[in-house]
């Protein structure tokens, strides 16, 4: 089983369900393409139906898009419990994952990871402005503060337990700590999402691919 992705320090997509392949205890070797370069697409022209990254490449078959691959694995590991066992909470942490899937695109467009946008170290950038950026932040503050209140007791991840939702949110955890978004600013008054960031932050999954992407 092959993960293809792109560079680790930039790839937020391929992060997700690295993390989740891990999450599952799955045996698979990854490969990454260097996306930006003409010899990367030309790659990516040959092997993705979509020409785009993540791809996992398993039994004869490529199966594109990070949600994709995530509903495989959770089909094909259920032991490793990947959305919360609650109907309820299993039902919103789906619709969690979607949302951030689908949308949140000035967060994306005015905090994204270029050459210059590290995912872990000293260098920080000042928060940007942008049209729509306040409104993805409380409403990402508000999401992380809703489900941690309702479902969040049994464990430090969004929905207690670690499970899909928090391999697609890791990538926004990554985005706030290096712009230096003060979350107390956009409606976490006691620090509930923060706390929640910080957990993603120190995840021990991600922080093999923070180590391997600053080789």
């Amino acid at each position: 089983m092959e993960l293809i992705i792109g560079p680790r320090l930039y790839s937020t997509w391929s992060l997700r369900p690295w993390l989740v392949l891990k999450r599952c205890g799955a045996a698979f070797t990854t490969t990454e393409i260097d996306i930006y370069s003409a010899a990367g697409q030309a790659e990516l022209e040959r092997i993705s139906p979509s020409r785009l990254v993540p791809l996992l490449k398993v039994d004869g078959e490529t199966i594109w898009d990070s949600m994709a691959i995530s509903v495989w694995c959770a089909e094909r590991y259920p032991e490793a419990k990947l959305w919360p066992a609650d109907a309820h909470a299993r039902w919103l942490a789906r619709s969690a994952a979607c949302e951030m899937h689908g949308g949140f695109m000035a967060l994306r467009t005015h905090c994204g990871m270029g050459p210059d946008h590290t995912m872990v170290g000293p260098d920080r950038s000042p928060l940007p402005t942008g049209e729509g950026l306040e409104r993805d932040i409380r409403r990402l503050v508000a999401l992380f503060r809703e489900m941690r209140t309702r479902f969040g007791a049994g464990g430090s991840y969004l929905f207690g337990e670690w499970s899909v939702p928090d391999a697609f949110f890791t990538p926004v955890a990554t985005r706030f700590r290096h712009f230096q978004v003060n979350l107390s600013d956009f409606g976490d008054e006691d620090g509930v999402a923060q706390a929640y960031c910080d957990a993603l932050l120190a995840q021990p999954d991600f922080l093999e691919w923070s180590a391997s992407a600053l080789r």
